[in-house]
């Protein structure tokens, strides 16, 4: 690999077009840039310069060299600063979470690069095991998750709790078993995890989700409430997810006796140093979840 110092004595020279100024410019003996450019020409194996005593001009060799190198040292100077200087208001933001707290928290986000220009917010709506993964990969910064994370590689912290609603058409304004078990039950990716959780708390018939007749299903977050708003069942949802329904006069949702809600986990990679824009964001999202759940 290629000296960095030899290169950058190099591009001085070829940008003063003489040894001394350059040994001046760079707080070096002229000998000393002498032997930079004669290392650097053995690692190429050409020469860079053809020399007329204490002038020079370069070969085609030297002058692609300076070219590329220039170049290569602009960038370099860009990442150094970019590192050092670790800006919490640019840069980009990559985060993950199930789709319930991301109907959420995304509009929050974008809220929040408006007001900070430089920042660019990558978010994936995902289910817990994709937002895990995707950390492991490195490809999200940080991310939330429904529950606790066994994975050594990620650090998981609780950081806020969503309730759970049942949610049926419009017009019922309380429920029975009875009532639910005629109109059958809207699946979805964590419909059988909400229903025990919820359900369970609070009817004693419960044990599973099959009980119900199952009278549709979907992943998308949200389009779940709309077979129910059409009167073709029920399901349980996260009550950010429910609030996020367009159509909120043709559902009615259920705050039963017994409350039950869903921890949120702050997932990172253990051990892993974030940087100034991740860190703040951590920290306003905190202050989202502080003051709009439970």
């Amino acid at each position: 690999m290629i000296n960095l110092h030899w290169l950058k004595t190099f591009c001085a020279l070829v940008e003063t077009g003489h040894f001394t100024r350059t040994a001046e410019k760079l707080a070096m003996t002229q000998p000393g840039v002498s032997q930079h450019i004669h290392k650097l020409e053995q690692h190429y194996g050409r020469a860079l310069l053809n020399r007329h005593g204490k002038q020079f001009d370069l070969t085609d060799a030297g002058l692609q060299v300076y070219q590329q190198g220039q170049q290569a040292l602009a960038m370099l100077g860009e990442l150094d600063r970019g590192v050092r200087t670790d800006s919490p208001w640019q840069g980009a933001i990559r985060l993950a979470s199930p789709g319930s707290l991301g109907l959420k928290l995304y509009p929050a986000l974008l809220d929040y690069q408006q007001a900070h220009r430089g920042l660019s917010i990558d978010y994936v709506f995902a289910p817990n095991e994709s937002v895990e993964q995707s950390l492991v990969a490195n490809q999200r910064d940080f991310g939330f998750v429904t529950r606790t994370s066994t994975r050594a590689e990620l650090s998981c912290m609780p950081i806020g709790s969503e309730p759970l609603l049942l949610v049926t058409p419009a017009g019922l304004d309380s429920v029975t078993w009875g009532q639910l078990e005629a109109l059958g039950f809207i699946g979805h990716p964590d419909g059988a995890h909400h229903a025990s959780l919820l359900l369970g708390a609070n009817f004693s018939h419960f044990e599973q989700v099959s009980q119900f007749p199952q009278r549709g299903f979907s992943n998308q977050i949200g389009l779940i409430l709309e077979p129910v708003s059409r009167g073709l069942g029920f399901t349980v949802l996260p009550a950010h997810a429910v609030a996020a329904f367009p159509r909120q006069a043709r559902i009615t949702a259920h705050t039963l006796s017994n409350p039950v809600s869903e921890t949120l986990y702050l997932l990172r990679r253990r051990f892993y140093p974030l940087s100034r824009r991740v860190e703040m964001i951590i920290d306003h999202i905190g202050g989202l979840l502080a003051e709009n759940m439970d």
